[in-house]
């Protein structure tokens, strides 16, 4: 079956389309932190969080259900679904942070922040970090860093170091902070010499896709220093410790502990819905609207806005975030007692975890985290890996993960660490 569907696979969708696992996993249902397979086997949940409050919540599945049954058209035409969702999540924010755009994708979220920093600016410059990933869209994917861009890096795109809690730029992790600034005003001034200028500096404000390094609230106060002092937007990629996943509060950038001028958002808005939004202030919001006829058939839909309601909604009335605090730091507690000759560092915020794995000699001990997420997967627990090497293990589970999934996924991890060949 497995081979046959690959074989499909490709005639159907082409070669190199990326999946998980040496052995695919074929799933047919989900519930809550659980999946199963084709065969009727259960896995633990430790990797998605576009279902953020679970797999398949009732409550989401009734709100898409009842409304498309009802109506779903385009923002050209009025309607009180958009307008109720906008106020309650612009409400999560501070920093009059009190305007959207609801798009489809975290890509095209992106996409729309480049342009708003374009237009509040007037440059056409950005920075990012050289170990990142924001997005598919011609634009955005010259900010992201798994596969060059044909052509290679277009000249108003600086990429510098990406913070590492293991190999501290700086030579140390209280140095680390200054040496990122300074990486990022060296940048500044290349944008400005080039001709391009600064508009705009697009990072995760907990460096998630870098691997998430082991930061403390505070680190970036120097570069935003820097980015302000240039005339710059702050644009703040929440795709990933938004909506609670810290166990902070909502966003990851009140923990980091600074104020952006363009957020975005995406996966987990909707908790599997195709929904994404940019969240702004009014005077960004007004010089984009003002630079670009800007329309997005299928973002803010009835549809999409109800589920993303139906997902706020759960976040708040099952105190998830409270949740993500707790759960978070017991894995993270439990993943720091292991003992294995290969753990360099376990870290993690709320629910988003892992360990990295280095060689004896210092490199990266990809291979060997390679092969624990594989037999994590023939053991029932699906997670992955990431950082500049892929040698991290990373963990991330639905908002509903309890300690005893912890217990669960971190017991299993310990017995396949112990019989996995270096």
């Amino acid at each position: 079956m497995t081979t046959e569907m690959l074989e499909r696979r490709t005639r159907v969708l082409g070669p190199n389309v990326p999946i998980f696992y040496d052995c695919p996993v074929n799933l047919v249902r989900g519930e809550s932190v659980w999946l199963w397979d084709a065969d009727g086997r259960r896995y633990l949940d430790c990797y998605n969080n576009v279902p953020h409050v679970g797999h398949c919540h009732p409550k989401v599945v009734e709100a898409i259900a009842e409304q498309a049954a009802t109506l779903n058209t385009h923002t050209r035409y009025l309607h009180e679904g958009i307008l109720e969702y906008g106020e309650r999540l612009t409400a999560k924010f501070s920093h009059d942070l009190t305007q959207l755009i609801m798009v489809c994708t975290g890509s095209e979220a992106n996409d729309v922040a480049l342009r708003m920093a374009q237009a509040k600016t007037g440059k056409t410059g950005f920075i990012a970090t050289d170990n990142t990933f924001h997005g598919n869209t011609s634009a955005v994917s010259q900010l992201s860093t798994r596969r060059p861009p044909i052509g290679g890096y277009q000249d108003h795109i600086q990429l510098v170091p990406a913070p590492d809690s293991v190999r501290p730029a700086g030579g140390s992790l209280e140095e680390q902070s200054q040496a990122f600034a300074r990486n990022v005003e060296a940048a500044i001034a290349k944008l400005e010499e080039s001709g391009h200028g600064f508009a705009g500096f697009m990072l995760c404000p907990t460096f998630s896709n870098e691997g998430f390094p082991a930061l403390e609230p505070g680190f970036l106060d120097p570069t935003i220093e820097v980015v302000r002092t240039a005339g710059g937007l702050i644009l703040c990629d929440e795709v990933q410790p938004g909506f609670g996943r810290t166990g902070t509060g909502w966003w990851g950038h009140d923990w980091m502990g600074f104020a952006p001028d363009v957020v975005t958002l995406g996966k987990p808005m909707a908790n599997g819905h195709p929904v994404a939004a940019v969240v702004t202030r009014p005077d960004v919001m007004a010089a984009f609207r003002g630079a670009f006829g800007y329309f997005n058939t299928f973002g803010g839909n009835p549809v999409s806005c109800a589920a993303a309601l139906a997902t706020l909604e759960i976040i708040e009335e099952d105190a998830l975030i409270a949740n993500a605090h707790d759960v978070g730091a017991y894995a993270l507690e439990r993943l720091r007692a292991i003992e294995h000759p290969l753990k360099a560092e376990a870290r993690g915020l709320g629910l988003f975890f892992g360990i990295e794995f280095l060689q004896t000699d210092g490199s990266a001990a990809t291979g060997f985290a390679g092969r624990v997420v594989e037999a994590m997967r023939h053991e029932g627990i699906l997670m992955n890996r990431i950082g500049r090497d892929m040698n991290t293990l990373k963990m991330r589970p639905p908002m509903p993960f309890q300690r005893d999934h912890a217990d669960l996924a971190i017991d299993t991890l310990e017995k396949v660490l112990e019989r996995t060949p270096l």
